[in-house]
């Protein structure tokens, strides 16, 4: 099944950079609009509704208090997004969450993950990062919770977020696929591997490419799997988006993110999306949306040529 050629996307947006430690990713879900990205995707035969942004409390500039800057404005937003996407699903919509920063990926995995619970679906998310958002309070360098999401969704992290879809963990390791990484802080890297989270950091993907890299994200997909992806925009090299606030040289070159894309495309198993951690304030011109809008577009199946799908 085609979703992304049948299921109404719905844009939905965040605008919020509780989590980060700068501030700007509140901007990133206007920026994609002057990007763009509906007309994009509606050019190339989609049906897209924005249903405009969620809301919730400012953002308080607080330090730490436990581990964690600004736990009570994180668990708002989360739930807001968790009401959103979930409500996007059960109408047979296509989410399209525009961050804000990755720790509205709490909220948006954890509606993802209920609604495979409910229909009996599978789960696979791909997190496409420059980091492993694996910290956990007692790990963490900075308490900045987009820094954690992946960690918490996996069951490691506070109450009110861990249970945000009533079950923990939302997420079990073994259905996240790490794309990307080059970031990794040392507490992570051991809780990375006592997890058994597989994480197809930038070694892998400079030694084996990103096709093979891709094949095996992909591998075991089949037509009762709800695929996520999780795309924070710092997975691509700063030269190529420069509009984040978390750069980390030595990323995916535009050519093996549009790649990436294109094959997650092929599956035709695209079920929902976040697009993370743009932030206008740190880029030129627009250049960093307008790529990511490039990039979503050929997540949703624009290709160079009419090609068969593998899906």
């Amino acid at each position: 099944m085609h979703l992304q050629a049948t299921a109404v996307i719905r844009l939905i947006g965040a605008p919020t950079d509780v989590g980060a430690g700068s501030r700007g990713a509140s901007m990133g879900p206007e920026a994609l609009r002057v990007a763009g990205l509906q007309a994009v995707l509606q050019n190339n035969g989609l049906t897209v509704r924005d249903s405009g942004n969620v809301s919730g409390p400012g953002n308080p500039w607080q330090p730490p208090v436990a581990g964690y800057r600004h736990l009570a404005e994180v668990v708002a937003w989360s739930q807001a997004v968790y009401e959103a996407v979930y409500a996007a699903l059960a109408a047979g919509d296509l989410p399209l969450l525009m961050g804000g920063d990755h720790c509205l990926g709490i909220g948006s995995v954890s509606a993802v993950a209920r609604h495979c619970r409910d229909s009996g679906r599978k789960l696979r998310v791909l997190w496409l990062d420059a980091h492993a958002d694996f910290n956990t309070s007692s790990l963490t360098p900075t308490g900045n919770l987009h820094g954690m999401p992946v960690a918490v969704l996996c069951g490691q992290g506070p109450q009110a977020l861990t249970h945000l879809s009533a079950s923990c963990p939302a997420l079990l390791p073994s259905a996240v696929r790490q794309i990307g990484i080059r970031s990794v802080d040392a507490g992570e890297k051991q809780l990375l591997s006592d997890m058994q989270v597989e994480v197809f950091d930038m070694r892998h993907i400079d030694e084996m490419g990103m096709r093979s890299t891709m094949q095996a994200a992909l591998a075991g997909l089949d037509a009762d799997t709800h695929l996520h992806v999780s795309f924070d925009v710092d997975f691509l090299d700063p030269g190529v988006a420069p509009g984040v606030a978390t750069t980390v040289r030595g990323g995916p070159t535009y050519r093996e993110a549009q790649l990436c894309m294109e094959m997650i495309a092929d599956t035709g198993l695209l079920a929902s999306l976040d697009v993370m951690e743009l932030n206008p304030a740190l880029d030129m011109r627009n250049q960093t949306a307008e790529v990511a809008v490039d990039l979503i577009a050929s997540l949703f199946g624009r290709s160079t040529l009419l090609r068969q799908s593998a899906g």
